[in-house]
């Protein structure tokens, strides 16, 4: 149980189980050898299965239970083994019952000294109330907005392709929480007749942007995140250039100073995983689709497919195992939730009551009209 929930993969599991069963019997002296390891095999296959992907505490602990029951089962059918012998029963369905709570206790421990997360400590951490996303909320909340849908783009491209989706959600909640620091020199926390890099040069715009991803991390350990989270905040740009600030610096240099490329990159690294790589994916998407001007579902289809495309040609996804057929999938997904989200409205026509009324009042003198409203 502990083994799956960890890994998320019940392969290790299985394993692990055989071994177990085949050491057992070696090292018992009994006539019930083929039972005792038949017992071990058939009861650690069932409780990797059934925590498989388990989200809630009380699933490990049904779990546990089940456990119990199939081992009494088991026995039952192993030539009447133990029949009639009640307390043996009840030290079997105790058996499954500790050893699920024994696996809730000392998850937290292996979780650290592995350095992964459980899908259990992920959706803790997907809960609204946790100190960084209820500062997000209140301090920069078009960062918040921003955030949620990363989030929901990268679960629904990681369960596309069988990545972790669970992980991917979480990553995109937290990914910006660097922003935190100076939110309102980005631009989904800015008004519309503000922007406080007007006032800057360049390479001053460009070094505040790039801080956001260091001053994440910064915040991360601060709260002690869980390592695999901090990869998000890490990872989620590579070593992508900021074009905009690059360009504009292109323009206000001129020809006798020399702007390097390599100067306006964030320092990286790259995605080293799916799920990071999809995030890095959505972040850009999300981005670049709430600017278009005109939304229309080609225009976002346009801009999803130039953008994956841009991504893998400036070699941002050559860390992570992404095929071509799953950038394709990722795509398909990412441009079906963006045309809902940010589809075009028609304009809604007033009703023929008001517009009577409308008519009406305008007929009625002015000492009237003013009676009237």
């Amino acid at each position: 149980m502990l083994l799956t929930l960890l890994f998320n993969n019940i392969e290790i599991s299985l394993i692990v189980t055989l071994g177990t069963a085949v050491s057992i019997a070696s090292l018992l002296d009994s006539p019930f050898q083929l039972n005792i390891a038949m017992l071990y095999l058939i009861s650690g296959t069932v409780s990797s299965i059934l925590v498989k992907e388990a989200r809630k505490r009380s699933s490990i602990i049904k779990a546990g239970l089940l456990v119990g029951a199939t081992q009494i089962i088991s026995l039952i059918l192993a030539d009447n083994l133990w029949i009639g012998l009640s307390t043996r029963y009840l030290l079997l369905i105790s058996n499954g019952f500790v050893s699920a709570i024994l696996v809730l206790g000392i998850l937290p421990i292996f979780e650290y000294l592995f350095k992964t997360i459980t899908n259990i400590s992920l959706l803790e951490l997907a809960d609204f109330s946790h100190p960084l996303l209820k500062r997000l909320t209140i301090e920069a909340p078009g960062t918040y907005h921003h955030s949620l849908i990363v989030g929901n783009l990268s679960e629904s491209a990681s369960n596309a392709i069988y990545a972790n989706g669970l992980l991917a959600r979480i990553g995109g909640y937290y990914h910006d929480i660097g922003k935190l620091i100076r939110p309102e020199y980005f631009g989904e926390n800015q008004s519309v007749n503000e922007n406080k890099h007007d006032a800057l040069p360049p390479t001053m715009s460009k070094l505040i942007i790039m801080s956001h991803v260091k001053e994440g991390t910064d915040l991360a350990k601060k709260y002690r995140l869980n390592p695999l989270l901090i990869d998000f905040i890490e990872q989620h740009h590579g070593k992508s250039l900021i074009y905009f600030f690059y360009r504009r610096a292109l323009e206000t240099s001129g020809e006798e100073k020399e702007v390097k490329e390599e100067v306006f990159r964030y320092p990286g690294p790259l995605p080293k995983t799916k799920e990071t790589a999809i995030v890095l994916l959505a972040d850009s998407v999300e981005a670049a689709v709430r600017a278009l001007k005109e939304e229309d579902p080609s225009k976002i289809k346009e801009e999803v497919h130039r953008i994956i495309n841009d991504k893998f040609v400036d070699g941002q996804l050559n860390k992570c195992n992404l095929t071509l057929n799953d950038l394709e999938k990722i795509s398909e997904v990412f441009v079906k939730i963006l045309t809902g989200i940010y589809h075009s409205r028609i304009s809604y026509l007033k009703s023929d009551n008001h517009n009577k009324s409308s008519r009406e009042d305008s007929r009625l003198p002015k000492k009237d009209k003013e009676s009237s409203l």
